[in-house]
């Protein structure tokens, strides 16, 4: 009996010639992404013009494209951006020069190094809440980017660079966070026009290179080592040529990590906090927790394992807020996905924000509920949960931004309650990662905690 054929894949509608589908992207791409899902397990889309892109919205799809033909697969569209705009790195990078350099990288996320980087990112949450005062407004996505900076800071350049250098560092971080999120949507030859964003952009990325060489160059110079992440790459070689890594590829590593770290971090603290303040009752048992483990002292690396609850909270802000919007790859020779044989030089993508919020397999998709994660009859298929990838290609950072997160939120939220400004209308928009469109908080004391005297506010 023959085989039937596969159905064909469905073409989404709005396209348009030359953009593709830049524009319902531009106008709302969460909802237009989220829309995909009623139309099959595949579905494409064109983000350029004769390129073709194929959206995958089925668990078991997803992590076949991740894990069991992964070693077919380029990266894709998005990380292609990331390494043109920003330089090879250990997250741009495919194949067996991704596999080089994540061994490179490896000693840097170690468990004895992130048991030394809490109490540095701990320093920089309380020298942040230091600047409060009683009921200041906080715009709390920008003072989170602060804060995940000063915490990058802290762990990659603690030693490295001054205070006035790391202060022009973050603003042009800053400029380079928004406008690699811009160039990733956009057709390529937008980014070509004499716009001044694009402009802006390149002097920026120029001017954290600068920054990143001058200190790489100050450390050799002086050989010392100060402890902090980027004496760890200078320490670092080349397998193949056993060479310590050049200044380029030193800068393009903690780029990338800057900007794909700082945003994603800040991004998971500001949806934290937001759901913290929307639910009483959860903020009440996420203290009860904090008192009983801690009581006054601060946290340490040998607390994350012990703060289950909280654990759980970051958990289910990273399934209803999961900072990912677009997950590339691209097939490098005819691949087998299910039914399905994908032509080579086609784009695949997963949505890991829409993922996260199919009812199918989240009941209820858009309740914060971290005891969901306590249903031990809550059985999820593999590739419906994806917090930080799969396979080969699983984000490196991992353990260092649970503990980031972990510990930012612990030290804040025993001195401060943070409440929601009325008035404000707060949806997710995706750019490099999904954050909140608009996010004001009033700080306020917790009772009986001891805030620091400011006489003038500190602005975010």
């Amino acid at each position: 009996m023959p085989i039937a054929a596969p159905p064909p894949i469905p073409k989404a509608a709005g396209s348009f010639p030359l953009l593709g589908h830049a524009i319902p992207l531009i106008r709302n791409n969460l909802a237009f992404i989220a829309s995909l899902r009623d139309q099959g397990p595949l579905v494409e889309i064109q983000l350029q013009p004769g390129q073709r892109t194929i959206v995958l919205n089925d668990p078991p799809l997803i992590r076949t494209m991740l894990v069991e033909v992964a070693s077919t697969l380029d990266k894709g569209r998005f990380f292609e951006k990331m390494g043109q705009l920003l330089g090879d790195s250990v997250v741009t990078a495919a194949g067996a020069e991704h596999v080089r350099k994540r061994r490179q990288l490896q000693h840097a996320f170690r468990h004895t190094e992130i048991t030394r980087y809490v109490d540095l990112m701990r320093e920089q949450v309380t020298a942040t809440m230091n600047g409060w005062r009683p009921g200041q407004v906080l715009d709390v996505r920008e003072v989170m980017v602060k804060l995940s900076l000063d915490m990058l800071s802290a762990t990659v350049f603690s030693g490295s660079i001054d205070e006035q250098a790391f202060h022009q560092l973050r603003r042009d971080l800053s400029v380079v966070m928004n406008g690699v999120g811009a160039r990733i949507m956009l057709p390529d030859w937008v980014e070509k026009l004499p716009l001044p964003a694009n402009r802006r952009f390149t002097a920026a990325r120029d001017a954290v290179r600068a920054t990143i060489d001058a200190a790489v160059a100050e450390l050799r110079a002086a050989d010392r080592d100060t402890g902090d992440m980027l004496s760890l790459l200078l320490q670092a070689t080349d397998e193949e040529t056993g060479r310590p890594l050049t200044s380029h590829q030193i800068c393009s590593e903690v780029l990338t990590l800057a900007v794909a770290g700082t945003e994603t971090t800040a991004s998971v603290l500001s949806w934290v906090l937001y759901e913290l303040a929307r639910y009483p009752a959860i903020d009440a048992r996420l203290q009860a927790e904090l008192n009983d483990v801690l009581g006054d002292r601060p946290i340490t690396f040998d607390d994350l394992p012990n703060l289950p609850y909280l654990g759980r909270v970051i958990t289910e802000a990273l399934r209803l807020h999961h900072t990912g919007w677009l997950v590339t790859r691209r097939t490098l020779e005819p691949t087998r996905l299910g039914q399905w044989e994908i032509s080579a030089g086609t784009e695949l993508a997963y949505c890991q924000h829409a993922l996260h919020r199919d009812p199918a397999f989240f009941p209820d998709p858009l309740a914060f509920d971290p005891d969901r994660w306590l249903d031990e009859k809550q059985e999820l298929p593999e590739g419906a949960w994806l917090p930080f990838g799969a396979g080969k290609h699983k984000c490196i950072g991992d353990r260092f931004a649970q503990a980031e997160i972990t510990t930012a939120i612990a030290t804040l939220t025993r001195t401060w309650r943070l409440d929601l400004t009325p008035g404000q209308t707060i949806r997710p928009v995706a750019r490099a990662t999904v954050r909140p469109s608009t996010l004001e908080m009033t700080a306020r004391p917790r009772e009986g905690a001891q805030v620091a005297a400011t006489t003038t506010p500190t602005g975010p």
